[in-house]
């Protein structure tokens, strides 16, 4: 079963890459013959950029979400809470930021995460830990990334929001807020989804992942249009030393402002990436970006909203300070190192 799902995997895979790599070609074609636009023009250069890009963060996120869908079969709530649970505090804050990486539950899944973990033993900080990890670095982030700019700009994104997610969890455990929790998250008795013992084969995991680009490229590719929409506006009109003095690494101000932006803000890294290209593209720092970026991913408006079900105010407010501190950080290092 395995080798057969193997022969027709690598036969998609080819014929993936073989529209892949003709992307760049059809949208210029389209573009300048099909359309008729005049090569140089502000209009041309937006159309052409939409063009190319939507298909090409669609075809990654098929490809990404499917393989997530095979991954999340084998990391379901429960086992990732039997993961966390008995760890010591800072080893626990590492893997779970860790774990936040290969089991991409968005922010919809919170609470229920959230009074699990805590109601087995998890300790608080931890739990903090995956919150802002599994958001914020997840896969579909790291591959469009990489996908989009390469595998520094990937590494860098990645090994900055570990650090976040393990320093935030890691002071948030040390200040003891268990008491900002609300009281009725400690009598709620966890509960098992039934799938720990099952023993699923491997045709079954691959239908977890057709499920998982059904369900999520579902929900999100509207955002991923609307992100490449804003882009192209970004990369056909906006002159270039005009982004690169509002975000630049010379504007000290930048990194916070792009923050504070961020938080009200409600996209998934999907919608966001093709954003942040077009403001790399336009001399947006790199720096002042992935904190935008983080922000936007990582903490918003409606992530407070749901996590208020279980955290008090003073906690999510801690929360939500700790973590952008930690962003604001980030980004001023690498304005000043990149």
């Amino acid at each position: 079963m395995v080798i057969k799902y193997g022969i027709i995997g690598c036969a998609l895979a080819a014929l993936w890459w073989a529209g892949y790599a003709q992307l760049g070609s059809v949208a210029h074609w389209l573009t300048y013959r099909a359309v008729g636009l005049v090569e140089g023009t502000h209009l041309a250069g937006a159309v052409e950029f939409f063009i190319f890009e939507v298909p090409k963060v669609l075809m990654l996120l098929v490809l990404v979400v499917f393989g997530v869908g095979i991954v999340r079969s084998y990391f379901t709530p429960d086992r990732t809470r039997a993961i966390l649970a008995g760890k010591s505090e800072s080893v626990g804050n590492v893997l779970a930021a860790l774990l936040g990486i290969v089991t991409p539950f968005c922010s919809c899944s919170a609470v229920p995460l959230f009074i699990g973990f805590v109601t087995t033993g998890v300790p608080l900080g931890v739990t903090l830990s995956f919150l802002i990890s599994a958001p914020m670095v997840n896969e579909i982030a790291l591959v469009l990334l990489f996908g989009l700019f390469g595998w520094k700009v990937a590494g860098l994104y990645m090994g900055t929001g570990l650090v976040i997610a393990i320093f935030a969890g890691w002071v948030i455990g040390r200040l003891k807020l268990e008491r900002q929790v609300e009281d009725w998250v400690y009598v709620t008795k966890p509960g098992a989804n039934g799938l720990e013992d099952e023993r699923i084969d491997f045709a079954a995991r691959v239908a977890a992942g057709r499920e998982a680009v059904r369900d999520i490229v579902g929900r999100v590719w509207l955002y991923v249009v609307l992100g490449i929409a804003v882009g192209a506006g970004i990369h056909g009109y906006v002159p270039t030393n005009a982004m690169a003095a509002i975000m630049g690494r010379d504007a000290w101000w930048s990194v916070p402002l792009a923050v504070l932006i961020g938080v009200p803000m409600y996209s998934n890294a999907a919608g966001i990436i093709p954003i942040v290209q077009a403001l790399l593209g336009k001399g947006a720092a790199l720096g002042t970006v992935l904190a935008f970026m983080m922000s936007v991913i990582g903490l918003s408006l409606p992530e407070a909203i749901i996590l208020r079900k279980v955290l008090k105010l003073p906690l999510i407010f801690i929360f939500f300070g700790v973590v952008a501190v930690g962003i604001v950080v980030v980004g001023f290092l690498f304005n000043a190192i990149m």
